[in-house]
């Protein structure tokens, strides 16, 4: 079943990219912007996962942490700007899964959240690493490295590349590999695919070789 994350992020633009992020890898969100609201949604929605900014209106994070701790072992992950919280978050033993520093990176927040769910849930999942030779592709972290270099892609040309490599050598045509990247519902045609996998083939240097095009078909990574 798909995870509910309620983010809870008073600044309204940081939730929004949050919540698309979150969204585009298949999570279910619910959104608050002040800590009574808070309470209320997690009470309401039972998310799997709460993403909990410490600085808010009407009740701050920690007095939020604390009464959700006092009734649930939801994961809980802290979003903080300070060394001052953090050193009171470890203080007052909340007991948070994890913490976030901003300014931070969307795709570390999505890795951290994967982590913290797959430590709760007790399920062995699969660790979404993927090696092809030479190339690794680390779907949990958001890191693909050729050779031990790391090779900085986009969101979606990660996703893309994941796809290929989880099954590689398999080939994938344009309309899968399109759902993949997340794209498939931005306005997006196949020919989307054709400009991830350009510019895939351009960043990961002599790993990109392995990337090749089964015409009329797709794509696929050789072995």
């Amino acid at each position: 079943m798909t995870a509910t994350i309620l983010i809870v992020e008073d600044e309204a633009r940081l939730g929004e990219i949050l919540e698309d992020y979150l969204k585009r890898e298949g999570f279910r969100t619910e959104r608050a912007r002040d800590g009574l609201r808070a309470l209320e949604l997690w009470r309401a929605a039972q998310p799997d996962m709460v993403l909990l900014d410490l600085m808010l209106p009407e009740l701050d994070g920690f007095e939020v942490a604390r009464r959700i701790r006092s009734e649930s072992d939801v994961p809980i992950i802290m979003l903080t700007a300070r060394d001052e919280e953090i050193d009171k978050l470890l203080g007052l033993g909340l007991g948070a899964d994890d913490y976030v520093v901003k300014p931070y990176s969307p795709r570390e927040v999505v890795a951290r959240i994967k982590a913290v769910l797959r430590r709760s849930s007790g399920q062995l999942l699969a660790p979404e690493v993927y090696e092809v030779g030479v190339l690794r592709v680390d779907l949990a972290r958001y890191i693909v490295t050729c050779e031990g270099l790391e090779i900085d892609l986009t969101p979606a040309e990660l996703r893309l590349l994941g796809a290929l490599a989880k099954d590689a050598p398999k080939v994938k045509g344009r309309p899968e590999l399109l759902a993949a990247s997340g794209d498939a519902d931005r306005f997006a045609d196949e020919r989307t695919v054709d400009a991830h996998v350009k510019n895939i083939r351009k960043k990961l240097g002599q790993c990109g070789e392995k990337l090749e095009t089964i015409r009329g078909v797709g794509y696929r990574l050789r072995a």
